[in-house]
Formats: structure tokens, sequence, C-alpha cells
């Protein structure tokens, strides 16, 4: 005989279905109850080709109107251009989802007209407006045929146009390769396009002057490309209290003689209340024009009087020099036919071909770039500080502590592998967090404590980049 004990052991196996049913819509009921209270986007995909950094989505939160996107990546085409695409529109959706409806988007298709000479006037309005056109061969039965591609797109905010490119070209890289790293570079290419055109005051940027740092002639390529988006001036600070104020970041462009104290105070200061700062630090003291009259220089370490800056901050600059096999060619005199010296290309050790150290979207799918003279930097410090390397050498590195003999005829000699055995040492160090001043506890009392001279001993969130490559922003000029 069955007892009532029994029976509560023993429940048939369609009321425990029934029990295990009516939990489940609980936990769902009261799961959408919590989530009518916060917005949140998961990324399942196994690549996280959807996760959306933080700063763009307090950029696309941050919108006051509609920015509307028209993508010219309507049509017939290859699986590669489809994927690039569908990815554009799923980074879209998932934008607009945080922007609260602010981001709206069309597809078009460039090519659409069956009218050669409508087709061609859309061209030119297109290349007009900052796109530019891709020839893609199609394969068909009458052989191969050429198509007018324009991948990219057209962003309109409040009356003003923004073009976007959305297909990346590397040097060497496969068009399959090609497409995989424009994929990839969706959302920074898409939320630099927003940023631009909805800037209304363009922030100001200032130049660094008065330790020697490279004349306006030398960094004009950098100069030109930055004020299409910023204001720039040209500051000294000469000991002056507040006189980096008003900007929103500082470039400092390859410094060549010390730093008085009181200049670092109001540097120090400036990244305190949340400056930013781009670092182009050239420590050792050797350029190629010292190689000129003569096939060998000595390199010594310049003093700049920045190390206990750099160091509080979170790296090392130094004084060194890295060779690297991966490195790009100079002209030298291998030989001599008749009269006349036979010149030929060698991959000169000095100048290393920096490749991105990460995935960062500043440096991803970046090509290589070429470094003159570089110092390797170490990460040190304080770990809230968050250090992203860069820029870094190939595998195959070597480092010369300084003083460092300089000589060409290393490119006459075959390398020793043995010698080349440091990998990836970082050239250019990205700093991102709370920065304690470096004059913490080095001034007195009654300037410290003094309400007016606001002196501040940590700092709110600010970003720095360090490179240890001087010449790596200057272009060539001919005088």
């Amino acid at each position: 005989m069955e007892t009532k004990k029994d029976t509560k052991l023993h429940r048939s196996p369609k009321r425990e279905n029934l029990t295990r049913l009516a939990l489940l819509i609980i936990i769902l009921i009261a799961g959408n109850f919590v989530a009518s209270f916060v917005f949140t986007r998961f990324d399942l995909t196994s690549e996280k080709r959807f996760t959306i950094s933080p700063t763009t989505k307090e950029l696309v939160k941050d919108l006051e109107d509609v920015v509307y996107f028209k993508v010219y990546l309507e049509g017939e085409f290859p699986s590669g251009f489809k994927r690039l695409r569908n990815s554009t529109k799923e980074m879209l959706d998932e934008l607009r989802a945080y922007s609260d409806g602010n981001i709206e988007y069309e597809f078009i298709n460039p090519s659409a007209s069956p009218d050669e000479k409508t087709r061609n006037e859309v061209y030119r309005q297109l290349y007009e407006k900052g796109l530019q056109p891709t020839d893609l061969e199609e394969k068909g039965k009458d052989g191969v045929s050429t198509k007018v591609v324009f991948p990219g797109a057209i962003v309109v905010y409040r009356g003003t146009e923004q073009p976007v490119h959305l297909l990346k070209n590397k040097i060497g890289a496969s068009p399959e390769e090609m497409l995989n790293n424009s994929v990839q570079a969706l959302e920074y290419e898409i939320a630099n396009a927003i940023r631009k055109v909805t800037q209304i005051v363009p922030a100001k940027i200032g130049i660094l002057k008065g330790h020697g740092e490279s004349e306006y002639l030398k960094i004009a390529d950098l100069l030109k490309v930055i004020t299409v988006n910023y204001s720039i001036d040209t500051v000294a600070i000469e000991g002056k209290l507040g006189i980096l104020d008003k900007y929103k970041l500082l470039i400092i462009p390859k410094p060549l003689t010390p730093f008085p104290e009181k200049d670092k105070f109001v540097l120090d200061q400036f990244i305190m209340k949340g400056g930013r700062v781009l670092w182009f630090i050239d420590n050792m003291d050797v350029d190629m024009d010292s190689l000129q009259s003569n096939v060998e220089a000595i390199a010594m370490g310049r003093m700049l009087n920045l190390d206990d800056m750099l160091f509080r901050y979170g790296v090392r600059v130094n004084a060194d020099l890295m060779l690297d096999l991966k490195a790009a060619p100079v002209p030298i005199v291998t030989g001599y036919i008749g009269n006349q010296p036979k010149q030929s290309l060698l991959p000169w050790y000095f100048f290393p071909l920096l490749s991105n150290g990460s995935d960062h979207p500043i440096v991803k799918n970046l090509n290589s770039v070429k470094g003159e003279f570089v110092s390797s930097i170490d990460t040190v410090g304080s770990p809230d500080i968050k250090k992203t390397i860069l820029l870094a050498s190939s595998q195959y590195t070597r480092i010369l502590l300084s003083p460092v003999r300089v000589n060409l005829n290393i490119m006459k000699e075959e390398p020793k592998p043995e010698q080349y055995n440091k990998k990836f040492k970082a050239a250019a160090v990205l700093l991102e967090g709370k920065f304690e001043s470096v004059f913490k506890n080095r001034l007195p009392p009654e300037l410290t404590e003094n309400s007016e001279f606001k002196f501040r001993e940590s700092g709110e969130l600010s970003r720095m980049i360090v490179v240890s490559d001087g010449d790596i922003i200057e272009n060539k000029i001919r005088r």
C-alpha cells in the first residue's frame, strides 16, 4: 500500500514537467521585467564582430539629431563584397540600437540606371564628394568585364556631409585579406565619420615648441592632416601656468634640448587636468646626415630631462637602438663600374619596419611603418594605468645600448641570427588611466596647500601615446 510520503517521492513525469515549465515562465517574466529597466546587447559571435567599444557607445548615445548614412554597397557583388555589405548593415543596426534611433541609413546602387550617361553623372558626383571608385573584374560567358564600385558611404548630419571609405587597402594584401581587414575596421571608420560630421567647434591642438622640436616644414604633412578636423597652434610653455589649458591635445614633436623643471610642471598639471599628449621622442642623438661624410658615427643618449615623468606615467624610453632584420632598404655603394659607383638597395637594420603590436583600433590593419634609429620602450609603474603596445619590432630584433657605433658597412655583412634574438620590442605605447603627478611629494607644503596654486597630485582620466622615434612624423624636405 502506497503512503502519502511515497506519493511525494514518486510524482508523475507530467506533473514534474508542468512544474519546470511554470518555473521557466516565472524566470522569463522576471528577466523581461529587469530588462525593461536595463539596456544591454550581447555579442555571441566567436570573433566578437559586434562588440562595440565604450567610446563608440558614448559617441552615438550623445547624438542630438539623426546621422544619415547613404551606403553605396548595393547591387550584384562577389561574395567578399556581399560580406562587407552585410557587415556594414549589421554594424549600423548595432549602432542604431545604442543611439536611440539617431542612426539611419539606406543602401544605394550607384550603377542602377540602365543609361550610361546617367550612371557616369552619378559616378562623377560621388567622386566629387570624396568617394574613391574601385574597378571590380567579373568573369562572364563573354570574357572578363570591369564594373565600377564605390565601396563607401556619405554621412549626412544637419546639412553637413562627410565621405567614409569602407574598403581598406593594404600593400601586399590579397583581395580576401583586404576585405577581411575592411570588415574589422568598420567600427573605427564609421565612428570616425560620425565624430567628424557632428563636431561643431573643432578642438584645439597645441604643437609644442621651445625645446628644439621639429620645425614646421618637417612636420607639414602631419599638420595638413590634422587641420582637416582640428584647430592647431604652436605653443611655448616658458614656465607659464595654465598656458596649455585651452588645448585638448598637445603634440611634442622630437624635442632635442632638456626640459626645464618649470615647463615639466606646467605639462604635468595639463595632464592631471585630463589633457592628452602625443610624445615623439628621439632618445639617441644620431641621424643619417652624420653618416654622409663618414661611414660611421657614434650614437649617444640624448638628455631631455623627461625620464622621471615618463616613468611615473608608465613607460621607460631606453637609451638604446633597435636593429631589425625586417628593415627598410637604403642605397649604398657596393662597387664600381669603371669610375662610376654602383649603388644597391640593402636593408638598413637601424630603420626597422614596425608592425602593429595589438588589435587596437588605432593600428588595426595598419601597414608597416618605417622607423629611423628607434629606441625600445619598457612598460613600467602602476598597474592601474592601461598600457597597450601599438607599434613593435619583428621577432628578429637586436638591442644595442648607448653608446652605439653606427656603421654603414653593416649592410655588406651577413647578419648573425644569434645576435637578433630579441622579439617584438615596443616602439609606441598607448597609456590610459588616471595618472599620478611626477611632482607628488616633491613640492613644499606652502605650494601644495595653497588653494590659489591649485596643485593636483593625481589626475582626471586621460590618455597619451609615447613613440620612441621623433623622425616617424617628419617628412623629407629639400632646401
